[in-house]
């Protein structure tokens, strides 16, 4: 069985767990060409209930015809509920004219796809629904719906697309890259694995693909968020917008959803007009809803986003409510949510477990210093880099997502593992963990990584969140690149994406440190600038220091109060 007849099988399944029944007969599905405004034609497939409506009508635009089978079930499912359904595919994709570019035309091209729409008169109201690049599509319109669209459905997309691709100077690779290869508009059998390790990665396009991309060699050229290519153009609209929105907008994210960071920013930056209307939804599942966390208790987990999405459309597009603003956050372990009415009403505060002597996490109770000095060096070598098992942040490596089961500690000489005592009781965690080292490198510039696990009971360890960051933006993503010194001790905070997690009682933490999470992240050369354009690499002698002063810590934001 095929992906897309797994998907269609499992939506379909899902469509018949509604307590909606399908009670209305359909028409035949309408294949209509609609022109842009520079005159290239989109193929727009129209679905309606029988009668002359109007109807209450779902939009999704696409840019992927294998999965046409999914969108012809969307449609036949909410026309056989009463609505009507369209689905659009981008241009130069799926039987539509003009040329394929990803992101550039979506705003213009969406914009006057809406307003098509909103003058028919079989049309009473309008909703889209989007996940993945489908949200994009959304978002790029999101700020100038015409009358006629009440609300948006929009998942696993976020508009900052700077935090989709870059982790502190280190390129998402297992996303990007091979995002790029299976959409670059012509066939690439390349390896992916070769590909992401090519130097200079610049040049790998035209080299092993046999074509040249130029929006991938600006993704990858571009590593500082203050670069014109982010801040301005089509990204940089693209980030302004939610700020701009004035409808419901249902917005959707995953744990283990390699959008999750953007979805977030996006989430905060919605506009208070919008928001008050609006949800957000984050489960512990990977960017196809499904669930990643083995060994732990789903029962509640609620990851179908067929049954959400449809049950939004009928509250605003047929009953007419507008919701109040609602955050519902899954607790991984708890197998429970946590839903709030207002952004963020819940007690927090801060535990810190400190890198200390025999490679110990100990929690610090009244100071943030530990009490003797330690250090623990490795060699990191770019040739031989950790892989990456267990993340949040992959697409190609699918069997890698969600929180696996690793490897003993210290299972690499370039892996540094460190093990807390078992908990004494549950503690649970909603937000971005923190880590906080204090390093050194014989390179002028390098990478540090790190890896937070749950070690079971039985002595079994399992991943729960992972980052990276590099010398340059050792003060974070959101810093311009700085320069270091070869030999110097600094601080560098590796800032993990939010999670709502609970770890239990007679668990302990394990903290692994190393400098390469590959294909997760690119590959660090241990040399300064562009990693891109780099051409060789060399290996670097890494020193984590814990020590009075400056001590090397992990912070958890704690709930208080669930």
């Amino acid at each position: 069985m095929t992906y897309e007849e797994r998907m269609v099988k499992r939506f379909a399944e899902e469509y018949n767990a509604l307590e909606e029944r399908p009670c209305v007969e359909i028409c035949e599905a309408e294949e209509l060409r609609i022109p842009m405004s520079d005159g290239v034609l989109l193929r727009t497939v129209v679905q309606k209930p029988q009668g002359e409506g109007p109807f209450p009508t779902i939009i999704m635009r696409s840019c992927y015809p294998s999965n046409e089978g999914q969108y012809r079930l969307h449609a036949r499912e909410y026309c056989s509920r009463g609505f009507a359904f369209v689905y659009q595919f981008c241009r130069g994709t799926g039987g539509s004219d003009g040329e394929w570019v990803p992101n550039v035309h979506e705003r213009e091209d969406g914009k006057v796809t809406l307003d098509w729409l909103d003058e028919q008169a079989w049309v009473e109201s309008i909703g889209y629904f989007g996940c993945s690049y489908l949200a994009l599509t959304g978002w790029a319109v999101a700020d100038i719906v015409p009358e006629k669209v009440k609300t948006l459905y929009l998942t696993h997309y976020g508009t900052d697309r700077f935090t989709s691709a870059y982790s502190s100077g280190c390129f998402r690779q297992d996303v990007l890259t091979s995002w790029a290869m299976e959409n670059a508009g012509v066939p690439i059998k390349a390896d992916f694995r070769k590909s992401a390790a090519f130097m200079p990665q610049i040049e790998v396009d035209e080299t092993v693909w046999g074509c040249r991309l130029d929006w991938y060699r600006d993704w990858i050229t571009h590593t500082d968020r203050d670069d014109s290519y982010w801040t301005e153009g089509f990204w940089g609209e693209l980030a302004e917008i939610p700020e701009r929105v004035t409808v419901p907008v249902y917005i959707g994210g995953g744990w283990y959803d390699h959008h999750l960071g953007s979805t977030l920013r996006t989430w905060k930056a919605l506009s208070p007009l919008s928001k008050q209307h609006s949800t957000l939804r984050l489960g512990a599942w990977n960017h196809d809803f499904q669930s990643c966390t083995p060994g732990v208790p789903t029962r509640h987990l609620e990851n179908s986003d067929i049954a959400s999405a449809f049950h939004w459309f009928r509250m605003i597009l047929v009953d007419k409510i507008l919701p109040d603003t609602q955050i519902k956050s899954y607790i991984v372990n708890e197998d429970e949510w946590l839903i709030k009415n207002k952004d963020l009403d819940i007690q927090q505060e801060k535990k810190y477990f400190a890198l200390t002597e025999g490679k110990k996490l100990l929690q610090l109770e009244s100071t943030l210093s530990c009490e003797e000095n330690n250090q623990w060096s490795y060699v990191y070598n770019p040739k031989n880099p950790v892989p990456s098992h267990g993340g949040e942040s992959l697409l190609w490596s699918w069997d890698d997502i969600g929180s696996l089961k690793q490897p003993p500690c210290g299972w690499r000489d370039d892996v540094l593992s460190f093990v807390s005592e078992p908990l004494s009781q549950d503690m649970i965690v909603l937000g971005s963990i923190k880590v906080e080292l204090y390093v050194s490198s014989d390179a002028s510039d390098t990478a540090f990584s790190a890896k937070l696990m749950e070690i079971r009971p039985d002595g079994s360890a399992y991943h729960v969140r992972s980052g990276i960051t590099t010398l340059a933006y050792r003060s974070g993503a959101d810093f311009p690149r700085d320069v270091y010194k070869a030999g110097q001790m600094v601080k560098v905070e590796i800032n993990f994406w939010d999670i709502g997690w609970c770890f239990k009682t007679g668990t302990r933490l394990r903290l692994d440190i190393s400098s390469s999470d590959f294909p997760q992240y690119s590959i660090h050369s241990n040399y300064p600038g562009v990693w891109s354009v780099q051409t060789k690499t060399k290996p670097a002698v890494q020193t984590v220091y814990s020590c009075p002063g400056n001590t090397s810590t992990i912070i958890f934001p704690i709930i208080s109060n669930k």
